[in-house]
């Protein structure tokens, strides 16, 4: 390996693209179009990133396989980082196979964590629990090892588990001292500010609050009755009703249970489920079924009762009722929620992570666009779609570059 090759490797290791690009900018052999590549893509370049590591895996060829793994598991974080979801799962899977199998523990454990990070991305906890369970983070560097442990603090997140989370974090941070990469150390303390910011409010006895992600934990292993609008079910404990395939009954359950301890009226409920302004005869029977229906599927948790104006819902072995709502609720919050993270996704990544049609997606990003709370960037099909930018957060590229190849 010659000297300029390993000169630029510890240039992108650094965080020092440019003076990486100073050593190979004009060299075509395919370790330099490799790093030339990894270099791009620190830079956010990665239309043409990727199209460089595409030329290094070629050039590599058959009679190099560690080399061309090494350029499949790079172009797999350049398309992780740029929200391209669709990119090929089974391609990096078999890179991380030839990894494991040639001796490079530190590339193979990485290729481990991006499929990890990619399941967390379109809400594959389950998943992501299980990559990360089989990696052993003792082969990381510092920067993949800070990387490896947000991972593990966003699982804890979404699985409202603070406790694990918090220490995640702490891991996290020290890795990222070890690495002295500024960028990473602002992307953990961004998300160790979520832990510390209202993340749901607690509607209860007609007061409203801000909650935290640990007093929603908090709330959710109380006994009391809570109406989860976030995920649209009812629970107490661990015994959960779903209805998220039954928007008619959680409408009616939220409003009952944000009347609690009284009553809600008949033009209330046939106004929130129905959407009904003047009620007749048909609405009033229609209402009637699927009062009947709700009073059915909560019976473990709940009873429902006529009054002379309308119905009131009473606990079974909870002392409170508590609706737990979004902090602020929006008709594509879902939407908004995913490209706050300061990142540009593609409307094909978007439908993904949500389980929606793409063209539901779409006409979302238009009407978004139109009211100036979202911005496209680029056309066709490499158009991308992300928040405004805010002042004093730099978006993030958590690009860890791998050993010299040659």
């Amino acid at each position: 390996m010659d000297s300029l090759i390993t000169a630029a490797a510890r240039a992108l290791a650094a965080g020092d693209p440019l003076g990486a690009l100073n050593r190979v900018a004009l060299r075509g052999d395919p370790s330099a179009l490799a790093l030339r590549g990894i270099a791009m893509a620190q830079l956010g370049d990665f239309g043409r990133a990727k199209a460089l590591l595409k030329r290094a895996a070629r050039g590599f060829g058959a009679r190099e396989p560690m080399a061309r793994a090494r350029c499949i598991v790079a172009e797999a974080e350049i398309a992780l980082v740029s929200r391209d979801l669709a990119w090929p799962a089974k391609a990096l899977d078999a890179a991380r196979r030839i990894l494991e199998r040639h001796g490079d523990l530190a590339n193979a454990a990485h290729a481990r964590y991006l499929a990890a990070r990619h399941s967390l991305l379109i809400g594959q906890l389950d998943d992501a629990t299980r990559r990360l369970k089989g990696l052993d983070p003792a082969h990381l560097s510092p920067a993949s090892r800070a990387a490896f442990e947000m991972v593990a603090a966003g699982i804890a997140m979404h699985r409202l588990h603070t406790g694990p989370a918090h220490t995640a974090l702490d891991n996290a941070r020290k890795a990222a001292i070890k690495a002295r990469i500024p960028a990473l150390m602002a992307e953990i303390d961004t998300m160790a500010r979520a832990l510390n910011t209202p993340s749901a409010r607690a509607i209860a006895s007609g007061k409203t609050r801000l909650l935290l992600l640990e007093e929603i934990e908090a709330l959710l292993a109380s006994k009391a009755l809570v109406i989860d609008a976030c995920r649209n079910l009812v629970r107490r404990g661990n015994m959960i009703v779903p209805l998220a395939k039954r928007p008619v009954l959680f409408a009616l359950s939220r409003a009952l249970a944000e009347a609690w301890p009284g009553g809600a009226p008949r033009g209330t409920l046939l106004a929130r489920a129905f959407g009904a302004r003047h009620a007749d005869e048909s609405h009033r029977a229609r209402l009637r079924v699927e009062i009947g229906r709700l009073r059915a599927k909560l019976a473990p948790l709940a009873d429902i009762r006529a009054t002379e104006d309308g119905f009131v819902l009473t606990p079974r072995g909870a002392k409170k009722i508590v609706v737990l709502a979004p902090p602020a609720e929006e008709t594509h919050g879902a939407l908004l929620a995913f490209l706050a993270d300061g990142e540009s996704w593609s409307s094909s990544a978007l439908a993904l992570a949500l389980g929606a049609s793409q063209r539901t997606v779409q006409r979302s990003l238009d009407a978004l666009a139109a009211a100036g709370k979202i911005q496209a960037i680029g056309k066709g099909r490499a158009r991308r779609w992300m928040s405004p930018p805010l002042p004093g957060f730099p978006t993030n590229l958590l690009l860890s570059v791998s050993p010299p190849m040659g």
